[in-house]
């Protein structure tokens, strides 16, 4: 599983030569083993000649050492700086091989936007079950129960006292119960997505219980629930993971649309946006980002300082800053991702939106 610690790792990582990045779908309930073996000799077969031991290593790895229990697996390799990691994920992605400079990031910043460090919260009138939904997998899962919530019998003529607006004292009485808990469950999942490191919340459960467990949550983490399901709290894990991606996806794309809007009216209006690559670049020099948008795909030419990175898609003499001489890069929008995961910003990559494409398919909310 891919980790947190793993990608700043991956972002972090300055080789002495170029790294060898490969992306393979390995799910064999759709394609047998040798039919992802043959697509991973075409796709790095172009690199035979320039890195053969990186190929080398990447065909051994996926041969003897991969243990196909996910969907995919990333591979990063630099055999002339004896480096080689492997990630085994739970989730299908798009293939793909890239020999660059740096690991190719960009298509890990995507998975993490769209499946990583969700905190799901199962609420029942008696019971709370929280779990972590990272990278389509399921990490921890934890069951706190309340007090019983009971209906209690009582005399004709109490009850026909007791009612209130048509509401029973039995009713009264559970209803009170189920609060008590609710209010003490909800203390129990701050705790939890805190010491998870939870960045979108999912609940699960009656609309009942949803609302009851909304109103008893700190502000913080209201603010980021991001969707709901009826769902039940004893629920498989096959189930929960099936309801969360249905989930997630809705939220995400009303998510992603809110966020290019902001972004691009925030520019507009010279605000706490940016779009098209220059400006964009500017705000990852000055380490402003807060949420770096690009179009699934987009890729464009630049020019990186090898003394101090600074990034820019002008073609200068020198570095403003150290003076060096600016070297051409391939790719400044994946070099772009790498600086701002470096420096605590995120990354969301879109899949289609027709105005982000005419903002010219890149642009950021900035901090300040």
């Amino acid at each position: 599983m891919l980790s947190e610690h793993d990608v700043q790792a991956l972002v972090a990582y300055q080789p002495q030569a170029q790294v060898l990045s490969v992306f393979l779908n390995t799910d064999t309930r759709s394609d047998n083993t040798e039919a992802y073996k043959l697509r991973l000799r075409t796709m790095i077969s172009g690199f035979e000649e320039e890195a053969p031991e990186d190929v080398r290593a990447v065909l051994e790895h996926v041969e003897h050492a991969y243990d196909r229990t996910g969907k995919s697996i990333a591979i990063f390799s630099c055999q002339q700086d004896n480096f080689f990691k492997a990630f085994s994920l739970s989730l299908t992605l798009r293939e793909r091989a890239r020999r660059l400079p740096r690991p190719y990031v960009k298509p890990i910043a995507d998975l993490l936007d769209q499946y990583g460090h969700y905190g799901i919260a199962l609420i029942s009138q008696q019971d709370i079950r929280l779990l972590v939904y990272h990278l389509g997998a399921i990490e921890k899962d934890e069951h706190i129960s309340g007090e019983a919530v009971r209906r209690y019998k009582i005399g004709r003529g109490s009850q026909a006292s007791g009612r209130r607006g048509g509401e029973t004292g039995s009713t009264r009485t559970q209803d009170a119960t189920a609060d008590r808990n609710v209010k003490k469950l909800a203390a129990h999942a701050a705790r939890f997505f805190r010491e998870n490191g939870i960045r979108r919340v999912l609940l699960g459960g009656t609309e009942e219980n949803i609302a009851r467990l909304m109103d008893q949550l700190p502000r913080r983490w209201r603010s980021l629930v991001a969707a709901s399901f009826p769902i039940d709290v004893t629920a498989s894990h096959a189930e929960i993971r099936r309801r969360s991606r249905e989930a997630g996806k809705i939220a995400q794309r009303d998510h992603e649309q809110k966020l290019i809007d902001h972004i691009i009216t925030s520019a507009a209006k010279g605000q706490e946006g940016v779009i098209r690559l220059d400006d964009t670049l500017g705000a990852v020099r000055d380490g402003s980002v807060q949420t770096l948008v690009i179009k699934e795909g987009y890729r464009a030419p630049g020019y990186l300082c090898p003394g101090c990175e600074y990034l820019t898609a002008q073609h200068l003499t020198a570095c403003p800053f150290c003076g060096e001489s600016f070297a051409e890069i391939e790719d400044a929008v994946e070099m772009a991702v790498r600086q701002v995961l470096i420096k605590g910003g995120d990354v969301t990559v879109i899949h289609t939106s027709e105005a982000l494409e005419k903002a010219g398919s890149i642009g950021a909310l900035l901090r300040y």
